[in-house]
C-alpha cells in the first residue's frame, strides 16, 4: 500500500507521461481495477476500514486524530487466531506499536506520532475561519525522510522475503508493506525529478483561475487551508513534476521488491496486491492533497495478481478497501467468521473472476480536517452522486464525463437518479445522523486536550514523521 497515490497517475491506467513500469508490468500479470476507492480519503479512516472491513461510520475512526486500536477486530486478528504469520514493514498509521492491530511482528512501523495524531483536525464544529496548511512547504528534488524511509522499506521487505518467507512456509504468510510515497513532501531524489521537465507537464485541469467555479462545500474547504493561492505558476509545476516523480520513486521501490519475490522462487505461490490508502488532487480544480470525492482523491490504484487471478484483465466493478478483510482471508485460504458476516466487503479475488457488475455500489464519506461538514459518496454504474450535509449534492456521468467537469444535480431529467442514489446512501446510514455522530466525539476528543484554541495547536502539523525522525 502506498499513501495517496492518484489512480489517474499509472502508466497502466492510461497517463502518458507517468512513469510506472513495474507496476504496469504487475497489470499486465494480474487484474486492474478501474472503479477502485477509498472509503474515506483520508489516511487514518482509510486505514481502519482496510484493517476492519467496516465503513468509517462504524469504526468511528473519523479523522486523523482518532487512530485504528484493535479493538475492532481485522482480517489480522482472524489470521493471527489460526497460526498466520502476518508482518508488517513500514507506514501503518494506527495508534501505536504496542496496540494489538493484527500482525506478529511490526518493522519499522509509522503510527500518528506520540498516540496523537491531527487533532486541529477535529476543530469543525464549527469550522474556523482559516488555518493554512503547511503541505506544500517543501517542492522539488532532494531527498526527504520519507524518500529515505521507503528506500529502507523495500530494503527490508527484500530481506524478509530472503529469510523469513522460508522460515513460515508451512502455512500461508501475510507481509504488508506500507510506503509513504507519493504523499507530500513533494520532494524526491533528482533521478526521478528529472524525468518530468516542466515545460512538457500539462495544464492542470479546471482551473480556479481561469474561471473553474468550486463547488460551495469545497471552496469553504479550500478557504481553511489556502494551499493552493500561495503558490506561484512556476512552484504549481514543481509540484507536479515532484509528485509524478514520486510516483515513479514509488514504483522502483515496489519493482525491487518485486524483482526479490521472483529471484527467491516465491512468485508462483504468492498473490500481490498493489492499492493505496486514498488519491491526490495534484492541483485539479485548484486542490491539493485528499480530502474530496472526486476521482483524484476518492479513486485509488488497485492491481492484484497471483494465482487463479486473471491476467492482463481490466475489472470496472466498483469496489472499496473494506472489500480487502475477505479478499485477504480468501488468498490465504480462510473463509470470514460467523460475527462478520453481515461485513459488506466482497474478495477482490472473487470479483475478478466475474463478469464486471457495475451496479454494485462503491460508498465513501468524509469527516475530517478542512470540512464544515460531512461528505458522502455513491458511485453507482456510470453515476457517481456526492451528498453534502447543509450542502447541495453533485452528480457526474462517469461514462460521459470522466472528469467530473459538469455537475448534473440540477438537471431535472437526473431528478429519478438523485432519487435512487439518495436511497442508496440512506440504507448505507443516515448522512445528517452520521454528521452530528462525527462532530459530537470529535467535540469529547477536543475538550480532552483543553478546548477549541488549544486543540487547534495540537498534533502533527503536517506530514507524520518518520519513527524516530521530527517532522518533515
Amino acid at each position: 500500500m502506498s499513501d495517496e497515490h492518484n489512480p489517474k497517475m499509472l502508466g497502466c491506467y492510461g497517463h502518458d507521461k507517468v512513469q510506472t513500469p513495474n507496476l504496469d508490468r504487475l497489470a499486465a500479470s494480474g487484474t486492474r481495477f478501474t472503479a477502485a476507492y477509498t472509503n474515506s480519503p483520508i489516511c487514518i479512516p482509510a486505514r481502519a476500514s482496510f484493517a476492519t472491513g467496516r465503513y468509517p461510520h462504524e469504526t468511528r475512526c473519523w479523522d486523523n486524530a482518532m487512530p485504528y486500536d484493535g479493538e475492532i477486530r481485522g482480517w489480522g486478528h482472524h489470521l493471527l487466531d489460526e497460526g498466520v504469520r502476518v508482518d508488517s514493514i513500514g507506514k501503518l498509521h494506527y495508534r501505536s506499536e504496542k496496540a494489538n492491530t493484527g500482525f506478529s511482528k511490526q518493522h519499522h512501523p509509522m503510527h500518528v506520532m506520540d498516540g496523537i495524531g491531527q487533532v486541529w483536525g477535529s476543530v469543525r464544529d464549527p469550522l474556523p475561519e482559516a488555518r493554512p496548511a503547511k503541505m506544500l512547504n517543501e517542492i522539488g528534488q532532494g531527498e526527504s525522510n520519507y524518500n529515505r524511509y521507503d528506500k529502507l522499506i523495500a530494503d527490508e521487505a527484500c530481506k524478509w522475503l530472503e529469510h523469513s518467507a522460508a522460515e513460515h512456509a508451512a502455512k500461508p504468510w501475510v507481509l504488508f508493506l506500507g510506503f509513504v510515497a507519493p504523499h507530500f513532501p513533494l520532494v524526491v531524489p533528482v533521478e526521478f525529478y528529472s524525468l518530468y521537465p516542466l515545460d512538457t507537464l500539462p495544464p492542470r485541469k479546471l482551473d480556479p483561475q481561469e474561471g473553474y467555479k468550486q463547488h460551495p462545500w469545497i471552496e469553504r474547504m479550500d478557504n481553511f487551508s489556502q494551499v493552493d493561492r500561495h503558490l506561484t505558476p512556476e512552484l504549481r509545476k514543481m509540484a507536479t513534476a515532484a509528485y509524478f516523480g514520486l510516483c515513479t520513486f514509488v514504483d522502483y521501490q515496489i519493482g525491487r521488491v518485486i524483482d526479490k519475490l521472483f529471484e527467491v522462487g516465491l512468485d508462483k505461490e504468492t498473490r500481490i496486491i498493489y492499492t493505496s490508502d486514498h488519491g491526490d488532487n495534484v492541483g485539479a480544480r485548484g486542490l491539493w492533497g485528499k480530502s474530496n470525492m472526486y476521482e483524484e482523491a476518492a479513486g485509488i490504484p488497485l492491481i492484484a495478481a497471483g494465482a487463479d487471478v486473471p491476467k492482463g484483465k481490466v475489472c470496472r466493478t466498483p469496489v472499496t478497501l473494506v472489500d480487502a478483510y475477505q479478499t485477504i482471508l480468501q488468498g490465504c485460504g480462510y473463509e470470514q467468521k460467523e460475527d462478520t458476516a453481515t461485513l459488506p466487503g466482497r474478495s477482490w479475488f472473487n470479483i475478478a473472476n466475474e463478469t464486471d457488475d457495475p451496479n454494485r455500489i462503491a460508498f465513501s464519506e468524509y469527516h475530517a480536517a478542512s470540512s464544515p461538514s460531512g461528505a458522502f459518496m455513491i458511485r453507482k454504474g456510470r453515476y457517481k452522486f456526492i451528498y453534502y450535509v447543509g450542502y447541495e449534492p453533485e452528480l457526474f456521468d462517469l461514462e460521459n464525463d470522466p472528469e467530473e467537469t459538469v455537475n448534473l444535480a440540477g438537471d431535472k431529467a437526473y431528478h429519478h437518479v438523485i432519487e435512487e442514489c439518495n436511497s442508496d446512501l440512506t440504507r448505507i446510514c443516515d448522512p445528517n445522523k452520521t454528521d452530528r455522530q462525527a462532530k459530537d466525539d470529535q467535540n469529547t476528543l477536543i475538550e480532552k486536550y483543553g478546548g477549541r484554541k488549544r486543540a487547534l495547536h495540537s498534533g502533527t502539523p503536517g506530514a507524520t514523521p518518520v519513527p524516530g525522525q521530527g517532522h518533515e
